[in-house]
C-alpha cells in the first residue's frame, strides 16, 4: 500500500476503525437507555420514589444528549475517514 493512494487508504481504513468504535460507543449508550425504564420503581408512589423517578429521567436527558453528541462525533469521523482517501496529507497530519 506504499504507490500514491496507500497511504490515502491506510489512514482511511485506520480511522473507519475509529469511527465504528465511537458510534460502538452509541450504541451502548442507548442499551442504557433502554434499561432506564426497568428502574423506573414504578409501583413506589412516595415522595421519595417520585424523587428518585425524576433523578433517573434526568441522567436518561443528559444521555440521550451524550448519544446525540457520540453520534455526530461518529459522523465526523467517517467523513474525516473518506476525506483521508483523497487528501495527500503525512502519517503526523492524518488526526
Amino acid at each position: 500500500m506504499d504507490d500514491i493512494w496507500g497511504g490515502g487508504l491506510r489512514a482511511s481504513l485506520e480511522v473507519q476503525r475509529v469511527a465504528r468504535k465511537v458510534e460502538q460507543c452509541a450504541g451502548m449508550v442507548d442499551e442504557i437507555l433502554d434499561r432506564f425504564h426497568d428502574i423506573q420503581m414504578v409501583d413506589w408512589q412516595s415522595a421519595a420514589g417520585r424523587a428518585y423517578r425524576d433523578a433517573v429521567s434526568l441522567q436518561a436527558v443528559a444521555a440521550r444528549r451524550a448519544v446525540e453528541r457520540i453520534r455526530e462525533a461518529a459522523a465526523a469521523v467517517a467523513a474525516h475517514a473518506n476525506a483521508a482517501l483523497t487528501s495527500d496529507c503525512s502519517p503526523g497530519d492524518r488526526f
